[in-house]
């Protein structure tokens, strides 16, 4: 007998043998790699945390307060008023507050007017610049409201004047250098939210050396008038100050329509 040949279908056996016990290990290799794909998959389909952001505003800045009143209506309610484009008050941060003065002697017959920006941001831990807006606007209702110096104060919402104001009137004396040094004054403050920013307008009047005060029905017309101007600057100034006004511009790298 040829013993090589007796050989060879055990030796073609054994080497099929070793395949067919090399077989399950592949399979279950091929599962193993399938479900960690699948596992992977998963994963990539779940979505991904995202930090919360605080919400946009509309305004990133403030415009001049300065210019937020035309001359024209200066001439009206601060005849002579010195300098007539006004006095810009200093600040820390001009983006977040401005102010500006005016002030004239018109014989004896005085008057002030002050504009006062103040913008908010939003702060995830302290509520949206609106939100932010909205309280320091009723704040600056109660600082008039709340203080006994003030008399005959009377108060009433605003319309047409920002997303929501308030007027005030009241009367106060003040005290000059010496003790019967006293001077009645008739003053008007409307407070105004746009947006996320505040517009606090205060207007005074008083007649010196004894001269008419002025009436309150005037002085309420002069500062409800001049703040509604101031009000409707401030909304306009949106696009030269930021905010979301800029989201809604086209972007410059856009292809132009063929």
């Amino acid at each position: 007998m040829d013993r090589t040949a007796s050989r060879r279908p055990a030796s073609r056996l054994a080497v099929r043998a070793l395949a067919l016990a090399a077989l399950p290990v592949l399979l279950v290799t091929g599962c193993s790699s399938s479900s960690d794909s699948s596992d992977d998959a998963t994963q990539d389909n779940e979505p991904q945390s995202v930090a919360p952001t605080p919400e946009p505003v509309r305004f990133e800045g403030l415009p001049e307060p300065c210019e937020t009143i035309s001359q024209d209506t200066i001439g009206e309610v601060v005849p002579q008023a010195d300098p007539e484009a006004g006095e810009t008050l200093s600040s820390s941060d001009t983006a977040t507050s401005a102010a500006c003065l005016w002030s004239g002697l018109d014989d004896f017959q005085f008057r002030s007017l002050t504009v006062a920006l103040r913008r908010f941001d939003s702060d995830l831990s302290l509520g949206s610049g609106d939100e932010r807006a909205t309280e320091y606007l009723q704040q600056m209702v109660d600082e008039v409201t709340g203080d006994d110096a003030n008399r005959d104060v009377e108060s009433a919402e605003l319309a047409e004047t920002g997303d929501a104001a308030t007027s005030v009137a009241y009367s106060v004396t003040k005290t000059g250098d010496g003790e019967d040094d006293e001077q009645d004054y008739r003053q008007q403050r409307v407070v105004s939210r746009v947006g996320n920013v505040v517009l606090t307008l205060d207007y005074s009047g008083a007649g010196f050396e004894g001269d008419d005060m002025p009436s309150a029905d005037s002085v309420r017309e002069a500062a409800e008038t001049a703040a509604r101007e101031a009000a409707a600057a401030v909304d306009a100034s949106a696009d030269a100050t930021g905010g979301e006004a800029e989201e809604d511009a086209p972007a410059e790298d856009a292809p132009a329509d063929e």
